[in-house]
């Protein structure tokens, strides 16, 4: 094969599989790589053909790449290079998006480890969203607080299911701890119960979580638990 037909079968290759249709000559020519006529472009299409690297599908058709010639294309001609910054470009972005759900699967699990920890409501804000996930609500219900109470007990609903996102946009949090105990301007429609919260860092972006749950809670307890979590949250990736 000569420099010509090598450089001929690449442009082959090359157009069919941005088009997947066969290529004539025509197409070749059209594409201003080969300083030659269309009749020299269909003589080595032709050379090519008789040599295995190319067929002619329909007897109208243009011709298209055989196994032989993509066996030759990826041994001989291909540049990866070439497509590096399209692969690369787009890898960025997928990349940037599976990062993004591993983090928010990360604190999704999170959330329900400390939810098994204990029973009372575990909260997190998640990253890339205006949204906050919490478990434990089922568990935490059956508290004698909440069953003797089914005001406080539909006011810890309401706080989990609307305001709680715009709550913790209001109210200081930062690395250490901190604990809102029975507070009427925090928690208004359940100012007989505590909260205790901190921020988490997980991939570059920041968050907090919590616990919610009756005043009389295991404020040790579920300190140690939150810094575990939020420990385990800073470690991973």
């Amino acid at each position: 094969m000569n420099t010509r037909q090598s450089r001929l079968l690449m442009a082959i290759i090359d157009e069919f599989i941005n088009t997947a249709l066969p290529v004539g000559s025509k197409q070749i020519v059209e594409q201003g790589h080969f300083d030659v006529s269309g009749a020299t472009i269909r003589n080595e299409m032709q050379i090519l053909s008789e040599e295995g690297f190319i067929e002619q599908p329909h007897i109208s058709a243009g011709r298209i790449p055989t196994a032989k010639g993509y066996r030759m294309y990826v041994r001989e001609f291909m540049q990866p290079s070439l497509q590096e910054r399209a692969v690369r470009r787009r890898f960025t972005v997928l990349k940037d998006q599976y990062l993004r759900q591993k983090d928010q699967e990360r604190v999704y699990e999170a959330v329900a480890l400390l939810a098994k920890m204990m029973c009372n409501v575990a909260f997190a804000t998640v990253p890339h969203k205006d949204h906050v996930y919490y478990l434990g609500l089922a568990n935490a219900l059956k508290q004698p607080e909440f069953r003797e109470d089914p005001a406080l007990a539909s006011g810890i609903v309401e706080i989990l299911e609307t305001p709680l996102a715009d709550l913790l946009s209001r109210i200081p949090i930062d690395e250490t701890v901190r604990y809102y105990i029975g507070d009427e301007d925090i928690l208004a429609n359940i100012h007989s119960c505590s909260m205790i919260v901190k921020r988490y860092r997980v991939g570059g972006e920041e968050g907090c979580v919590g616990i919610l749950g009756p005043i009389r809670m295991d404020y040790g307890y579920n300190t140690v638990a939150l810094e575990l979590v939020s420990e385990l949250l800073k470690s991973e990736r």
